[in-house]
């Protein structure tokens, strides 16, 4: 028996979703509830067991990575690319965020979706899930990984479409699939751009055989470069940033425990993690890593102003996503590849947490999703409220809450960033810090609108209840994880402060290649890093004043003042409709693109190319052949005159043909003589 036996049969961690999946899609149309909720939670919970045993083995075996080749799956010439699974700190992370999330998740579903028709075709979508999502992280090459990758977007649809006989619900399947594919094709073409330069698609000979390469220069578009951001373009996709980020508010229409799974706990984090994963390849394009640190800080910026007036509780918690998202594509293009995926784990906690939340009043609510049809209701399901509200604590920012941490790490990281100059980092900056004051004011509008106030709902047809145990209980996990995860990596200004999360990354992420026209960091003589310290105890401080100050506004204006939000709404009218309508955007695609697309498919391509010409085609030889057949048939009447009238004008034709044609009767002259 091998030493450490997970990891040798590390495939067991995914494959059990993946039977998990095939036994409820069979055979599940016949079972009970029961039944069902036993092969998808144990497979999932067998998963994460599995899960926890290969990372304590990676542990003992002195915390190196773990690489094994499974099978070969494609092998032409020089190339191959095998079913090979690998197991590093990164992996650590990722792995036991996708199993141990996605199981209390699992949890939840069958509390929530208990009423619904298709029960078992839900979990076995979501069961699949799990399976492509463990292949996306625990895969050793990109090959693999794009499988993952590809199959992550297959589930989301399906899982997004899950009411399909609800139109919203089918077309925001679509529309998330579509839109993935435009991100995919430059992920595509960043793999094709590294296999054609480096001759492989392994991770580790991959970035083997990139060492020795130079780095590109700031504003040179050489290999790293373009390749860096062909696969960011791919991460824009599946993570929802800046323009391909229309496709995840829509994604709402899919159950709550479908938005808590995939659009807050670990698809969209696909990207980032993809992101991370090829750090060495980004940190010597530090145009990319520039380009990465600008969209995240954009999208942080955008997502949050249109989260400040949205209604639906799920279309905020959507925008905070893509909002959150682009905080740590900031961390990733800034260096600071550790903090992105510490802010990534704390926020699968909360985030997560917070959907969980909102399908708890959602259900309470008989559901119900406006927030302005709830109010009151902190008192009548006060374990969601509690719950709710640690969460809304943890994204906004409030110290001792996982998102202070996170955050914390990501402003600094922002501040002091090099790309692009000192100055690209203050305003980096600048945005990320007025996105933290968004988030507060969002959020904590959100709690006030729900929880507090005055209550907005009718008794008599809605009936206010609690949440069943199988519900409250991943709550109160998330809840505890959403306090407690942070201190994982606790600032040094704190008394006896560690970056414990930054040391387990550092194998991975160190060294970190630059550009010569940066300077490599040496280590900080003692007075120099008690002014780090002071630099970061001031951008912390600054940073909870921020998120004090949204949370007082929002206070101020749902709490104290109930009628003064519609009356800033009405005196600033087209700021306010603009950000009611997400910024016209998907009108804008739309008529930009949508519209003449289907314009040309339908009358170029459609009525012209196929209708007109391929069919027209096609029909006009059927119709000749018709038509010859029926004179052919004509022609045999049975009439014997008729007959030898056409044998003779038959012979006629044959003499004139070959006297009478041009050079016939030469020829026949020429035979005689």
């Amino acid at each position: 028996m091998p030493k450490y036996p997970m990891l040798e049969y590390l495939w067991i961690v995914p494959l059990l979703p993946l039977l998990g999946s095939a036994v409820n899609g069979i055979f599940g149309a016949k079972w009970p509830n029961k039944i069902i909720n036993w092969v998808a939670i144990g497979s999932t919970g067998l998963s994460f067991l599995g899960a926890l045993e290969a990372v304590r083995e990676f542990f003992e075996s002195g915390r190196v990575l773990f690489r094994k080749e499974f099978f070969t799956w494609i092998a032409t010439g020089n190339f191959r690319a095998g079913f090979d699974l690998q197991m590093d700190q990164l992996t650590v992370v990722m792995v036991l965020v996708v199993t141990g999330v996605g199981w209390l998740i699992h949890i939840y579903a069958t509390g929530y979706m208990a009423h619904e028709g298709g029960y078992y075709r839900f979990f076995s979508y979501l069961n699949l899930f799990m399976f492509f999502m463990l292949i996306l992280v625990l895969a050793a090459n990109y090959v693999l990984l794009f499988v993952g990758w590809e199959g992550v977007g297959l589930s989301s649809y399906l899982l997004i479409g899950f009411y399909f006989l609800r139109k919203s619900a089918a077309d925001a399947g679509k529309k998330a699939f579509i839109v993935n594919r435009i991100g995919d094709f430059g992920f595509m073409l960043g793999m094709f751009l590294l296999f054609k330069t480096f001759g492989t698609l392994d991770f580790v000979q991959l970035f083997a055989k990139a060492d020795p390469w130079p780095a590109d220069a700031m504003g040179h578009l050489g290999t790293f470069t373009i390749a860096c951001l062909l696969l960011f373009m791919g991460a824009c996709g599946k993570s929802a940033q800046l323009p391909l980020y229309v496709w995840l508010p829509d994604a709402m229409e899919g159950p709550t425990p479908v938005s808590a799974l995939i659009h807050a706990a670990t698809m969209v984090t696909a990207g980032v993690y993809v992101v991370a994963r090829s750090h060495m390849l980004f940190s010597r394009a530090p145009t990319a890593m520039l380009a990465v640190a600008i969209v995240g800080c954009a999208t942080a910026f955008f997502a949050a102003t249109i989260g400040l007036v949205q209604t639906d509780i799920k279309k905020v918690l959507a925008y905070s996503t893509v909002s959150q998202l682009g905080y740590m594509f900031l961390a990733c293009g800034v260096g600071a590849f550790s903090a992105g995926i510490f802010h990534l784990m704390t926020h699968a906690f909360f985030k997560a947490l917070l959907f969980l939340a909102a399908g708890s009043v959602i259900h309470a609510m008989g559901g119900e999703q406006d927030m302005l049809r709830m109010g009151g209701l902190s008192k009548k399901i006060r374990w969601t409220y509690v719950t709710m509200l640690t969460a809304t604590l943890a994204i906004a920012g409030f110290p001792p809450f996982a998102g202070f941490f996170s955050k914390d790490s990501i402003l600094l990281s922002a501040f002091q960033n090099e790309y692009g100059g000192r100055n690209v980092g203050y305003v980096l900056y600048g945005f990320g810090l007025v996105t933290a004051l968004l988030t507060a004011f969002y959020m904590f509008r959100l709690i006030f609108l729900t929880f507090h106030g005055k209550q907005r709902y009718d008794e008599h047809h809605v009936h206010v209840h609690e949440s069943p145990n199988n519900m409250l209980a991943p709550l109160m996990i998330l809840a505890l994880l959403s306090i407690v995860g942070g201190w994982l990596a606790a600032p040094a200004f704190l008394p006896g402060g560690t970056d414990y999360f930054a040391k387990f990354l550092q194998p991975v992420f160190s060294p970190i290649y630059r550009s010569a026209e940066f300077r490599v960091l040496e280590p900080l003589s003692v007075s120099a890093e008690a002014e780090a310290h002071s630099l970061e105890l001031w951008l912390a401080g600054i940073a909870v004043v921020v998120a004090l100050a949204g949370t007082v506004v929002a206070y101020w204006l749902y709490r104290k003042r109930p009628g003064k939000p519609d009356g800033l709404a009405k005196s600033m009218k087209p700021a306010y409709t603009t950000l009611l309508n997400k910024y016209y955007v998907d009108e804008l695609y739309a008529a930009a693109i949508v519209k003449p697309l289907l314009w040309i498919s339908t009358n170029v391509l459609w009525k012209g190319a196929d209708v007109a010409g391929i069919d027209g085609a096609v029909n006009g030889i059927a119709e000749g052949a018709t038509a010859l057949g029926d004179g052919v048939r004509h022609a045999q009447s049975g009439n014997t005159r008729s007959y030898a009238v056409w044998v003779v004008v038959g012979a006629l034709v044959v003499i004139a043909v070959i006297f009478f044609w041009p050079f016939g009767g030469k020829a026949v002259v020429g035979m005689v003589h």
